[in-house]
């Protein structure tokens, strides 16, 4: 067996890298070149290639495909860019602002691995030829007695697991991830030491298509003239001023809300069909059931009614909570062992056990039910 588990010399395996431009696609495209694989490059351009030439924290566009063919170029081996704008803008870009107009908090980079990477540039890399695609995520697969499963990062840091619930079995199947079992920094030192022009490029910090971090001007463009302002109102009933628009505002939030004076006060609600903006007290933030939809499932045995015992990611900066979860109409449902704050519509809920993925949906709606 080579090294991504296929009974053949690695140079009869061909391997397509899907290359973003920045140092982990470009470390894994290096690494299984110097195994000896027969590496192709494939990097998506999935917006106007003009719009972030010289901007960090982008990807897949302008510097960031030239840096991916500058990478194919010094290791030697094949490189092409394909055009995805109008997948991306449909798949994505479209569902991250209409998201927004329902009061919900998408996660853009789930959308895009699903409905991008791990299915149009998957089925690419078969036209290719190839027996995997490789990524540079930082998230391990390990076969189990049922097949392969999806594992988290060794380095707890960079674990990208959330990121990746919505991989289905099939998928996993094809996919490889070679810097799982790896740091930042060590990733970083095999750049250099490959000669990589990119070793010290920055990660990438928010959106890619939003790159200076202002998501609700970007909604503005794409939905202009939906977006109403309204009240910011107390959970007690109380009309504490206005807003001029729900998309400036996500669960959970505390500063920048537009009322001052008195106790902290935290977004705890949006709704969308009044165009209010709920607020309160922390404690006004706490859940303790969540119902999710579109559930992928990656455990062993089927989710049915039966409670299973998981652990529970809410949102891709918080830490794992204790919870059951069962099989429910249209999806699952998760009661917390404690209450969680700042569980909003739109994040993923991640299931864990340990450091296996078990699959995870997406938040449609939360409540507390073990009210003191």
């Amino acid at each position: 067996m080579n090294s991504l588990g296929f009974d053949k010399a690695p140079k009869d395996t061909r391997v397509v890298v899907a290359m973003s431009g920045g140092v982990d696609s470009s470390v894994t495209a290096a690494l299984l070149a110097e195994e000896g694989y027969d590496v192709v490059g494939v990097t998506l351009q999935l917006y106007d290639h003009g719009m972030t030439v010289g901007k960090k924290g982008a990807c897949c566009a302008g510097q960031d495909i030239y840096d991916a063919r500058r990478v194919a170029d010094s290791v030697g081996f094949a490189h092409y860019v394909l055009d995805y704008e109008s997948r991306f803008s449909q798949a994505v870009i479209d569902d991250f602002a209409d998201s927004y107009l329902r009061g919900e908090t998408p996660i853009p980079c789930v959308r895009c691995n699903q409905r991008v990477k791990f299915r149009d540039l998957l089925e690419t890399a078969r036209d290719l030829g190839a027996e995997a695609l490789a990524t540079g995520h930082y998230v391990r697969r390990a076969m189990g007695p049922a097949g392969a499963e999806l594992r988290r990062a060794v380095d707890p840091a960079k674990d990208q697991s959330y990121f990746l619930f919505a991989t289905t079995a099939e998928q996993l199947d094809f996919l490889r991830f070679p810097l799982g079992g790896m740091t930042k920094p060590e990733t970083r030192a095999l750049a250099a030491r490959f000669g990589l022009e990119v070793a010290d490029k920055p990660d990438s910090q928010d959106i890619c298509f939003v790159p200076t971090g202002g998501y609700a001007e970007v909604v503005r463009k794409l939905r202009p003239g939906a977006i109403d302002a309204g009240d910011i109102v107390h959970v007690d009933g109380r009309v504490l001023g206005r807003h001029d628009g729900i998309i400036n505002y996500t669960i959970g939030q505390r500063r920048g809300i537009g009322v001052g004076g008195g106790d902290a006060l935290y977004v705890v609600r949006l709704e969308p069909e009044t165009r209010r903006v709920i607020v309160g007290p922390r404690d006004a933030l706490a859940r303790d059931r969540v119902r999710v939809q579109d559930v992928n499932w990656l455990g062993d045995n089927p989710l049915d009614d039966s409670p299973r015992r998981i652990q529970v990611k809410l949102r891709s900066a918080q830490p794992l909570a204790d919870a059951a979860v069962t099989v429910a109409p249209g999806g699952a449902e998760i009661l917390l062992d404690a209450p969680q704050f700042g569980v909003a519509p739109g994040q993923a809920a991640v299931f864990y056990d340990g450091d296996r993925v078990l699959g995870g949906g997406w938040i449609a709606e939360a409540a507390l039910e073990l009210a003191a």
